[in-house]
């Protein structure tokens, strides 16, 4: 079965395009340019990827992220967005979204980018199960869990996880996360790395401000540590 991929642009000429490439790449798509109706869609279907437009007929695609998220739902999130300031980029990453593409793009270059976001999304080691501390990650499911609580990760969030919960204690420079998640074709963000640090951090860490589990070790990288020391 083709990954299926929701569309939200308002822009009809960027749609066509859009569903084109995604066509091309072996994936079905359904289009909408309304931020409440991709909401609606959300609520009753099932999506492996969403392509995210920042500016909609009726609301903010950011706005719809959150909403997205806020509800639990961890589906890979493209923004595409004519936008191309960092803080957009940043403010979008922090918020949920998995990558973000500024128009105009490379229909090879986006279709490259879906498919690997695809494949990290879906790659995991059936029936088997990382624990480190309070901490347990189902890679059946690919759901978090601290102690008895569950905690909602993004797909790019999980993966940074599984790589840490994969290699407790392991020093991992920001160049070397970002080959491991984001794949090696790209040049290194050092911001991007750091607002998903942030973003785990704020999700699993007591006090956010004093890490007790995601350890920055000056000057090499982050260190995930294996027990409470």
């Amino acid at each position: 079965m083709n990954p299926k991929v929701l569309i939200v642009d308002d822009d009809p000429s960027i749609s066509k395009l859009l569903q084109k490439v995604m066509t091309s790449n072996g994936m079905d798509s359904e289009t909408t340019g309304s931020g409440a109706e991709a909401l609606s869609w959300l609520s009753e279907r099932k999506y492996d990827l969403i392509l995210m437009d920042v500016n909609l007929e009726d609301m903010e695609g950011f706005d719809v992220i959150r909403k997205v998220r806020e509800d639990g739902n961890t589906t890979p999130i493209i923004i595409i967005s004519g936008r191309n300031e960092d803080y957009d980029a940043l403010y979008g990453l922090s918020i949920g979204a998995d990558d973000y593409v500024t128009k105009p793009f490379r229909p090879v270059v986006l279709g490259a980018k879906c498919a690997a976001v695809l494949r990290r999304s879906q790659s995991h080691d059936s029936g088997a199960s990382l624990t480190c501390g309070p901490f347990r990650f189902d890679t059946e499911t690919l759901r978090f869990y601290k102690k008895s609580e569950e905690i909602i990760l993004t797909a790019k969030e999980s993966a940074i996880m599984m790589l840490f919960m994969k290699n407790p204690d392991h020093v991992f420079s920001k160049e070397m996360i970002y080959e491991k998640v984001w794949g090696d074709t790209e040049v290194v963000d050092d911001n991007t790395i750091m607002v998903y640090i942030k973003r785990l951090r704020d999700k699993i860490e007591d006090d956010p401000q004093n890490p007790d589990w995601i350890i920055t070790i000056r000057g090499l990288g982050y260190r995930f540590r294996a027990a409470e020391e």
